[in-house]
């Protein structure tokens, strides 16, 4: 049985293709009128569109939108509302079609840049990195099957540069608080990606900023905790360079817990001592247990120090390097 809702969307399409049809007629062309029928046929395609979110139909939501959007675009002198409607249309997609979502939320992003609202640009990316989010976390309620996902990779990628982008006009507007919750995001998956040098520098870049505010300098020690780490996955030199440079700029870092253990763990990896540095893990695991990314980060470390072993993560359960047990 049709939804009532369905039902009374596509009267509410039919009304505004007929508004629309006599606004682009032939006399309507010649006369130059006819702003008033586009204005009516959107307010109707806009009803439709909400009627079809009330149905749950996302696709036929999403693809009104689009198509209120576009004629914002052709028609009217409001780019903001072809930019929010864009938008609207990526918030229905994204239950439905990966590509169709991070296309709409691209679109408002491009429309909001252009218009200076650098801000709303932000969300925009914001948004389309939360898609690639879900995706990659399998987040994906009962009702949403999701087409077109990009394949893993690729998907965080996408992620990445979404984020890093929003965190670039956040930056733009002094907004330093919401750049550096983008920054974050983009550090962890640098990580993921194995672009340690990358990530080394974007946890680098928040911790500094937060060691010079007073409110943030406490939360400094665990992004200079994971610099450090990244750098350890790439050059161990440049982690001891890095843990210097850390310590004179940061007293608050160099007191720390963060710091003495991965002081420990330099001193592993230098010594190619498994031991010690399982022991350093063990140590810290009495206080607290690491979450997945750290657990993954500390794995790719103890194999540099020549053994495998096991890392417990903050669920209890233990990642094991099979290779090397």
């Amino acid at each position: 049985m049709t939804d009532p809702n369905e039902k009374k969307a596509l009267q509410k399409i039919e009304e505004g293709d007929r508004k629309l049809k006599k606004n682009t007629g032939f006399l309507s062309s010649i006369l130059g009128g006819g702003g008033s029928g586009v204005s009516d046929a959107i307010e109707c395609y806009i009803s439709a569109a909400n009627s079809y979110k009330a149905a749950k139909s996302w696709n036929s939501a999403g693809d009104t939108f689009v198509r209120v959007a576009e004629l914002h675009e052709k028609h009217s002198d409001s780019k903001f509302d072809a930019g929010s409607h864009f938008h609207e249309a990526g918030v229905c997609f994204r239950k439905v079609d990966f590509i169709k979502a991070t296309e709409c939320y691209q679109k408002a992003a491009d429309i909001y840049v252009d218009m200076g609202k650098f801000t709303m640009a932000a969300k925009a990316y914001v948004a389309m990195a939360e898609v690639c989010e879900s995706a990659l976390s399998g987040n994906i309620d009962g009702e949403r099957n999701v087409a077109n996902v990009l394949p893993k990779e690729q998907c965080k990628e996408m992620c990445l540069n979404a984020y890093l982008k929003a965190a670039d006009y956040y930056k733009g507007e002094e907004q330093k608080s919401s750049a550096s919750k983008c920054l974050v995001k983009v550090g962890l998956i640098a990580a993921e990606l194995e672009q340690y040098q990358r990530a080394m520098h974007i946890f680098e870049e928040i911790a500094i900023y937060e060691a010079e505010n007073s409110m943030l300098k406490y939360a400094a020690r665990g992004h200079f905790f994971q610099a450090l780490l990244c750098a350890l996955c790439y050059d161990s030199l440049e982690a001891e360079r890095a843990l210097k440079r850390y310590k004179e700029i940061a007293p608050i870092f160099a007191d720390s817990d963060e710091c003495k253990l991965i002081t420990k763990l330099m001193d592993a990896v230098r010594t190619s001592d498994p031991d010690g540095f399982a022991q350093a893990i063990e140590e810290h695991d009495k206080r607290a247990r690491f979450d997945i990314w750290h657990t993954s980060i500390l794995l790719k470390i103890k194999r540099s120090c020549g053994d495998g072993g096991e890392v417990r993560g903050e669920d209890g359960d233990a990642e094991e390097d099979d290779d090397l047990r």
